[in-house]
């Protein structure tokens, strides 16, 4: 069975990865381990967790993955009953977002867990928005951020920018030969959130499209980073079944930033304000307290606000 396994992720390693010379490389590799019988004995999860560390030794790829399944997808189903249970997995997680504040001083904070698809979270994105609509400065917290949709990251900027008239990202798409272009995009159901300072906030556990929300922001000079280097992985992917039991991901689309000409893979995004992570979120609100108090036009906000500085 460990043959079948090994064999049928490196089919889908050289049929889908993005890089086909690197596929071809770190194919004939594992290959040559199996053969020696490396791989014999190891359980699925010793397997997958083996695989995974020599792919990325050989690739330097942390979206590259082999593991066993997560129960739920252990049974056969659709693609359509598989996206279902996702959009109920993010649905029951508020779509990802775990936390909107109106902190003193009139400061917003958004904090983001992941990125969910506007197909079915947009509604919540939207609300989300409105209620720090009125704040002098936004925060967004991304330090927890595993990732998610592109698409996601493209509503979520949207709301940062005055028009459909910015260009947020591509990505190359490997099986088709595209490339799709990412815009901010021209209607939104809640007003846009322009004109005022936003902070977004990193860590090394920040991963994949929480990396591109920040990287675009930056590549834009609309936002400035503060916190830690992120962990580095800028190619979408894809998971395919090997068995019930078993899959990988693999990377089959590449980001590449319209102002940068590149992407953030294996080298993280770069805060613009290097700190500890969790010093990230009081030096933010310490910057945005200094703002409001020089250009709030409610003198209760500036009292407040300078308050709060005093007080943290």
């Amino acid at each position: 069975m460990t043959r079948e396994l090994v064999t049928g992720a490196l089919e889908f390693l050289r049929t889908k990865y993005i890089f086909p010379d690197k596929a071809a490389a770190a194919a004939a590799a594992i290959s040559a381990r199996l053969d020696a019988g490396e791989y014999d004995g190891l359980t699925e999860d010793e397997l997958g967790e083996r695989l995974t560390s020599q792919l990325y030794d050989l690739c330097a790829d942390k979206h590259l993955r082999v593991r066993t399944r997560e129960e739920d997808l252990q049974e056969a189903m659709t693609e359509a009953e598989a996206t279902a249970l996702w959009h109920e997995h993010t649905r029951i997680d508020n779509y990802r977002i775990h936390r909107v504040e109106r902190l003193a001083g009139n400061v917003g904070l958004i904090d983001l867990r992941g990125i969910a698809d506007p197909v079915v979270a947009a509604p919540a994105f939207a609300a989300a928005m409105e209620l720090v609509r009125h704040t002098d400065a936004l925060i967004f917290d991304l330090r927890k951020n595993r990732g998610g949709s592109p698409e996601g990251v493209q509503y979520w900027n949207s709301f940062l920018f005055p028009d459909a008239e910015t260009h947020l990202n591509d990505i190359f798409d490997a099986g088709t030969g595209l490339t799709r272009q990412y815009w901010t995009l021209p209607h939104l159901p809640v007003a846009r959130y322009v004109g005022k300072p936003v902070y977004v906030l990193t860590s090394s556990f920040t991963f994949s499209a929480g990396e591109e929300f920040a990287y675009n922001l930056q590549a834009q000079k609309r936002a400035t980073l503060i916190g830690e280097v992120t962990k580095g992985g800028a190619h979408p992917t894809d998971a395919f079944p090997i068995t019930p039991t078993f899959e990988i991901t693999v990377p089959t689309a590449r980001s590449i930033n319209p102002v940068t000409g590149t992407n953030w893979e294996g080298t993280g995004v770069h805060p613009d304000i290097a700190v500890p992570a969790d010093q990230a979120l009081d030096l933010a609100y310490q910057k945005c307290l200094e703002h409001v108090v020089t250009t709030a036009t409610a003198e209760s906000v500036r009292e407040e606000a300078r308050a709060a500085a005093g007080a943290s």
